[in-house]
């Protein structure tokens, strides 16, 4: 897949300071990581600067998927089973901003589910977050796309799994996404040109 669109796709799982540059050069836009940062589920911030210096701030993506908890969102690796040491904020998220090109974010409570995106989660990230953030989890239908543009003003991106129809969903269609992103673009376009 890389080959066919290099600089197209993004690469995550298994990503360390050891490979990262490998799927870069094999035609990866970005890597995205997660567990290599959490050794013990303690964040490591040597890691990170590791990492981004080796393949640079804007090939990183930074996964901080997560659970809710009552004292916020805790980052949870190990396909969501392990909670780590850090719960999302605002001052936490600004400081790792300056080692990645963007946030990835699982809603994990909701992930799968095809019940509704977190809402309080994607107007959080919207605050806190200084770089793009792409959210998942929970999405069912395409009003699922106008809902997380409209609570982030535009600075959350919404991606859709388990409902899509090409991961064998049935809530929504590829087709139907295109066509509402290339909308969205002309839009924005306009606005633009006004």
């Amino acid at each position: 897949a890389l080959a066919a669109y290099p600089d197209g796709l993004q690469v995550g799982g298994g990503i360390t300071v050891d490979n990262a540059c490998e799927w870069i050069g094999r035609g990866a836009s970005k890597v995205i990581v997660t567990s290599w940062l959490f050794p013990d589920a303690r964040f490591d911030r040597a890691r990170l600067l590791q990492l981004a210096e080796r393949v640079g701030r804007d090939r990183l993506v930074v996964d901080l998927s997560c659970r809710r908890r009552d004292a916020g969102w805790v980052v949870a690796m190990n396909r969501w089973q392990t909670l780590t040491d850090v719960t999302l904020d605002r001052e936490w998220l600004a400081e790792i901003a300056h080692h990645c090109s963007e946030f990835l974010v699982h809603a994990a409570d909701v992930e799968g589910l095809c019940r509704g995106i977190d809402r309080k989660l994607v107007a959080a990230l919207a605050e806190w977050s200084p770089i793009p953030v792409t959210y998942a989890g929970g999405a069912s239908s395409l009003d699922d796309l106008a809902l997380v543009d409209r609570l982030s003003a535009g600075s959350v991106h919404l991606t859709i799994g388990s409902a899509l129809d090409i991961f064998g969903g049935s809530q929504v269609k590829f087709s139907d996404c295109i066509a509402w992103n290339r909308r969205e673009e002309e839009k924005n376009r306009a606005a633009l040109e006004a």
